[in-house]
């Protein structure tokens, strides 16, 4: 008896338009202007990393080649350097294959296509180089032996900026409105979880009615309905998170198997939400399903969905609201995955939504059980 009723949930689950469109469609969509909007500011803006540049020698210079091969050597070098003519220099830079064009022989000069750090860092090795190349040349004049020495000196001041990893995982600031967006996904399933209520209430749907009157016990119906939206909003879940990692190629760290888990826990919490509350009062459907998108957003809103930094405005006026905000807890375990070393924030994380999904569903099955009916 259960196994039928959860067949035929798993198919009125498939069918259903909301579900094929807010937990699958539109995720991806908005997922796809989010990697457009957000791919590669990270990478153009904060990361920096060794410089890809041009170099045309319009005339030989020694002093120049000499810091150009102690910045552009092994370790940690401040430039990658590619000596051609000013034409292929030119068009290197004009199909983004380097960032500047260094032109050296008599004064040192450079030719950028951008603003963003890189530009500003070959822009600061040019007027430094300027600043240092007069000492340069004193020590080759006055004491050869110790040019060397100079040179080394005065090269690693340039590269005084030295990468230190605070974590292993993805520090892009951005990755948290992807974070968010499969946070957004999960609450979504309360949409699922309404037609819980409304197909097992004889006063919400003629399908209600006819199972109230099915020799069915209403606790079998009930625990069939929310397995099988739990299994429908698992596959939502992993759908959408794999299109975001393999397809968007978003970093979520070396802890995939856990974000998958913290995935289908968030869908599962909010299908019992959306069973919570569809099964408050005799309110119509159309109102309970403007209470359960109302949250939801809400939700997304202070969790940092629209506006990035909301959540950190959140935690400094109310620093209790991201624990108990169901979107917060939900994207704050892909963070902690993402970012922590250990597990101790995430396991509070992901002990809040059992939580949540157990106070959910007894909740929603007292709720539903006491429904009375003078007539069907």
């Amino acid at each position: 008896m259960f196994l039928h009723n959860l067949k035929y949930e798993l198919l009125c689950n498939l069918r259903a338009p909301a579900l094929i469109a807010w937990l699958m469609i539109f995720p991806i969509f908005l997922g796809i202007v989010f990697r457009i909007g957000f791919g590669s500011i990270y990478e153009n803006n904060d990361l920096f990393g060794a410089i890809p540049t041009a170099v045309v020698e319009t005339e030989k210079d020694e002093i120049f080649g000499r810091v150009i091969d102690s910045v552009s050597g092994e370790g940690s070098p401040l430039l990658i350097v590619t000596y051609a003519d000013n034409d292929k220099a030119l068009d290197m830079l004009k199909n983004g294959e380097v960032k500047g064009i260094i032109y050296s022989g008599g004064k040192v000069t450079l030719t950028v296509a951008g603003k963003g750090i890189q530009e500003t860092m070959l822009k600061a090795f040019v007027e430094q180089y300027g600043v240092y190349e007069t000492i340069i040349r004193d020590a080759l004049e006055h004491d050869p032996a110790k040019a060397p020495k100079v040179i080394e000196a005065l090269s690693s001041d340039i590269k005084a900026c030295t990468e230190i990893p605070m974590t292993q995982g993805n520090p892009d600031p951005y990755a948290q409105y992807f974070y968010n967006l499969i946070a957004m996904v999960a609450i979504f399933g309360s949409v699922t979880g309404l037609h819980i209520t409304e197909n097992n209430q004889a006063n919400m749907s003629p399908l209600g009615a006819k199972k109230n009157c099915s020799p069915t016990p209403k606790s079998i119906s009930l625990i069939a309905s929310l397995t099988g939206s739990f299994i429908a909003q698992a596959v939502c879940m992993l759908i959408c998170v794999t299109f975001i990692v393999f397809v968007l190629k978003v970093d979520f760290g070396g802890r995939l198997p856990l974000v998958y888990a913290a995935a289908v826990t968030g869908g599962i919490m909010g299908v019992t939400m959306g069973f919570f509350i569809g099964s408050i009062g005799r309110l119509s459907n159309e109102f309970k399903n403007g209470i359960a998108m109302t949250v939801s957003m809400v939700g997304c809103f202070l969790s940092g969905l629209m506006v990035g930094s909301m959540k950190a405005v959140i935690a400094e006026k109310l620093p209790w609201f991201n624990n108990v905000n169901p979107v917060a807890i939900i994207s704050d375990c892909f963070y902690c995955l993402n970012l922590y070393s250990d597990y101790d924030r995430f396991n509070f994380k992901m002990i809040s939504m059992l939580v949540y999904i157990v106070v959910f569903t007894a909740l929603g099955i007292i709720l539903s059980r006491r429904k009375k009916y003078a007539s069907i």
